[in-house]
């Protein structure tokens, strides 16, 4: 499996590594038999980045994943996030940064996870009423007392990554990236590797929706949460579509699925990206692996690019009141 560094710490993680969210939360039924051995192939394959957070399931997807990883710990590389809240039944209450929330979330993850120390610990979202110095500093002295190993944010500004760096080093930050969500490639991708930043793009698959696998909204799950999702709905479920076939024409002439084109075109923006798509199901693992066996030239890239330019995707990438979380 190729590996790639993530930030100037010393994380060094294989590309793709494995998003575990939708074993356990929002993307339509549970099958925990079957997620614990994808998690199993994913290990067998040498996909050991594996990235989950306190919020997917209500801790559930944390303990499902201890579960699986039990007598595996020292073959795999554990990211877990904290940030979001939930109350029992789900429903999301805020963004929570300070400090003692932090420690408090962190021993809770252990437990849930079963393990001593996490990898790669994550800021889930960034709370506007709490100093990022603050966050950080917390999280930095989880480092310090040997539960943590490296720092990471997820969907930060620019100007808090900055200030989160003075610090502590930061060597990851996740935001949702793929061919239909290029945002960061203004400025945020050009930060990360300014202030030599690991980035790990999380949906890479635009929520599924490149695998070429929906042809209309009534093929999501009922309990889908996608059906909510504005690029889901409507007339811009159907503007998206056209946007994947022609990612679907470009794939046929390379021989792979839309799924493999899309992910072997994140994989190609460069050595410092590591890919986490989600999946609960095997056969999509594989599928996901094997497209590290795609080769893009120069011209492949371009003609893929221009078939999904950024912002030609219809819709924001999530409802409004999720939208004023991100990117702060």
């Amino acid at each position: 499996m190729k590996q790639r560094k993530l930030g100037k710490q010393g994380l060094t993680v294989p590309a793709p590594g494995l998003g575990c969210m939708g074993m356990s939360d929002f993307y339509g039924t549970r099958d925990d038999q079957e997620s614990i051995a994808t998690i199993h192939r994913a290990l067998d394959l040498g996909v050991t980045l594996l990235d989950t957070a306190d919020m997917y399931g209500c801790g559930e997807n944390e303990r499902l994943v201890g579960h699986a990883i039990k007598g595996r710990r020292r073959e795999v590389v554990l990211a877990t996030k904290f940030g979001n809240m939930r109350d029992e039944r789900g429903n999301f209450l805020g963004v929570n940064g300070r400090p003692e929330y932090v420690r408090a979330c962190c021993d809770a993850s252990l437990q849930r996870l079963g393990v001593k120390e996490i990898d790669l610990y994550y800021q889930h979202r960034v709370d506007p009423q709490v100093p990022i110095e603050e966050t950080v500093g917390a999280m930095s002295e989880l480092v310090r007392a040997g539960k943590v190993h490296y720092l990471g944010l997820s969907e930060a500004a620019p100007a808090t990554i900055r200030r989160a760096m003075k610090v502590h080093p930061i060597s990851a930050l996740q935001t949702e990236y793929s061919l239909w969500t290029r945002d960061v490639e203004a400025e945020i991708l050009p930060l990360c590797r300014e202030l030599g930043i690991g980035f790990v793009p999380y949906s890479p698959l635009g929520r599924g929706f490149l695998t070429a696998k929906f042809k209309k909204p009534g093929d999501l799950p009922v309990n889908d949460w996608r059906r909510n999702n504005p690029r889901f709905q409507g007339g811009n479920f159907e503007r998206n579509l056209k946007l994947t076939e022609r990612i679907e024409t470009l794939a046929k002439r390379k021989q792979c699925t839309p799924a493999q084109l899309a992910l072997a075109w994140v994989l190609a923006q460069g050595d410092d990206i590591v890919p986490i798509p989600g999946t609960k199901r095997r056969n999509y693992l594989e599928e996901n692996v094997a497209a590290l066996n795609i080769e893009l030239t120069p011209v492949d890239l371009k003609e893929i690019s221009a078939a999904a330019p950024p912002g030609a995707t219809a819709g924001l990438r999530y409802p409004e009141p999720a939208m004023q979380a991100v990117n702060r």
